[in-house]
């Protein structure tokens, strides 16, 4: 007998809360192995693909694709062990399943993948199961079972066998999740102190959208905090904040982070000396409402054009917006600039590609002469920790290097370019770019970097003063390569001529630090031969 599984949203790690299904890679009916992706999704940092990590029949997805999904909310229900045959004959009938996770065969179908879990045969389905489980490739998701645990059926409100299941924080889920809850492995769908108790019939209340028992629950002797994202929960946790006192502006009174966010906020003005509520204070909602009200101009009349165009701020757009908008409001940056000689750099590079030897670009040039100028400057390959107070110096240089892709600007880092030869350091590079062109950049290559190189030369311009990126301490900007008029050995000659530019955090080390590290920069790339210095 088939056992029906529910995978959910894993941590993707580094924090990440939600993720932007981008494609499915599975149909509903489709037999799936242990460790298959079953869909790419998109998060703040980068493409992933998601292995599920149970075998079987897929019976349900949630979610249509450009939809986001929170950590924790069902991606797919999988029917474990046996394949039912009435699932096995069934090919798919529908389109691809929308966020109200529709069964792709009929009732008869999902009686026969879903079993209630009082017919679940001991034993058997269960270890079954549990040995159709994963190698444990994602964060959450173990190999071993956890204690089976058994949920009541609450009385008099079963739902038919193929009813509808709770798109991700939409509507209460049908039989399939259900029996997922019941014998998942922990972290995946098992049934946590936190979900809705069971009531009596008599004493149930109505039951929202997102599968929350309202008053009911509060007459029964306890009220039940409709809030579906862990996040959510360990925000309030670390800040002592009781989240029945707070109001959810989501939908059913759902609890989200603005409105953690919102409560913290006002109890810490509450807790400051002699603050006061200020008089006439408006209460902004946690949510937009329906119907809200257009932008200022708008709003003043100025107009709106009908074709106007409206971007969503999601994704990796929207995690590249806050970063560089945090970076401006924490770092006090700085930017000095100096022109440079390139003409023996270039010549050296040719000289390096020698017909039959790996091929050196630019600019792992210019990374291995930027990791020779931290050697001498070490301030700036660091961070501020704004809560300790400190400034951390940081014993290894991560280097990354700005990469425009059709997604976007990416940062992919190389590890430990210290320690990289310049022809390492190009082997490295080009692997990278070409990986982040295809979408494909794990989030170990695009995070944890020290110190940042900008080569926005390519784009045919001389100089800029780039966003540090945070939390780093500074940022060095290559501007294109030019034949210009230059002085060179007391004769004006015609020289290729670059602009190096150097955005430092002017926490961690003064002008004259920044100035030093930059005409360092500059004097290896007049002079390569410098380099042999650091050989």
């Amino acid at each position: 007998m088939a056992v029906v599984r529910e995978f959910t949203l894993p941590d993707l790690g580094e924090g990440l809360t939600e993720a932007t299904i981008v494609h499915w890679l599975v149909e509903v009916g489709e037999v799936v192995a242990i460790d298959q992706p079953v869909v790419e999704v998109e998060t703040a940092k980068a493409m992933v693909e998601v292995p599920c990590p149970y075998g079987g029949v897929v019976t349900a997805r949630f979610g249509e694709e450009g939809a986001e999904v929170p950590v924790g909310e069902p991606l797919v229900t999988v029917a474990v062990g046996a394949v039912p045959d009435d699932l096995a004959e069934a090919a798919p009938t529908t389109e691809p399943s929308s966020g109200t996770g529709t069964q792709g065969a009929g009732p008869e179908a999902g009686a026969a993948a879903a079993p209630p879990a009082s017919t679940t045969a001991p034993g058997s389905s269960a270890e079954g199961a549990a040995d159709s489980g994963s190698g444990n490739v994602l964060v959450g998701y173990g190999t071993g079972a956890a204690a089976v645990r058994r949920r009541r059926i609450r009385p008099g409100g079963a739902s038919p066998l193929g009813g509808a299941q709770r798109a991700p924080g939409g509507a209460a889920k049908g039989p399939a999740a259900a029996a997922a809850a019941d014998h998942a492995p922990g972290g995946s769908g098992e049934v946590h102190a936190e979900a809705a108790p069971v009531v009596p019939a008599g004493a149930a209340g109505t039951t929202g959208a997102n599968g929350i028992v309202g008053a009911g629950a509060e007459e029964a002797g306890s009220r039940t905090v409709p809030v579906i994202s862990p996040l959510v929960r360990r925000m309030a946790r670390e800040n002592g904040l009781d989240l029945r006192e707070v109001t959810g502006s989501g939908r059913d009174g759902l609890i989200l982070r603005t409105d953690v966010e919102c409560a913290i906020r006002e109890r810490r003005e509450r807790e400051l000396p002699g603050a006061a509520p200020l008089p006439g204070r408006a209460v902004t909602p946690a949510a937009p409402l329906p119907g809200a009200a257009r932008p200022a101009g708008a709003a003043a009349g100025a107009g709106v054009l009908p074709d106007e165009e409206r971007i969503p701020l999601k994704g990796m757009v929207g995690a590249a917006a806050e970063k560089f908008s945090r970076s401006r409001r924490e770092i006090p940056e700085a930017t000095c600039w100096v022109d440079a000689d390139a003409t023996e750099l270039l010549a050296a590079r040719r000289a390096m590609n020698v017909p039959g030897a790996p091929k050196v670009s630019l600019l792992a040039l210019l990374a291995r002469i930027c990791t020779a100028a931290l050697a001498r400057f070490p301030q700036l390959n660091a961070t501020v920790d704004t809560k300790a107070q400190e400034i951390v110096r940081l014993p290894a240089v991560h280097l990354g290097f700005a990469a425009q892709t059709e997604r976007g600007l990416v940062v992919p880092v190389v590890r430990d370019a210290h320690a990289r030869t310049v022809e390492e350091l190009s082997v490295e590079i080009a692997r990278l770019t070409e990986t982040a062109r295809a979408g494909g950049l794990s989030l170990a290559e695009l995070t944890h970097g020290t110190f940042t190189l900008n080569n926005y030369g390519v784009f045919g311009v001389d100089g800029s003063t780039p966003i540090i990126n945070h939390p780093e301490a500074a940022m060095l900007g290559v501007g294109r390569i030019a034949a210009k008029p230059w002085v060179h050995e007391g004769e004006l000659a015609v020289r290729q001529v670059v602009q190096l530019s150097l955005t430092f955090d002017h926490r961690v080390c003064d002008g004259g630090t920044a100035g030093g590290f930059l005409r360092f920069v500059a004097d290896c790339v007049e002079q390569p031969a410098l380099l042999l210095r650091t050989l």
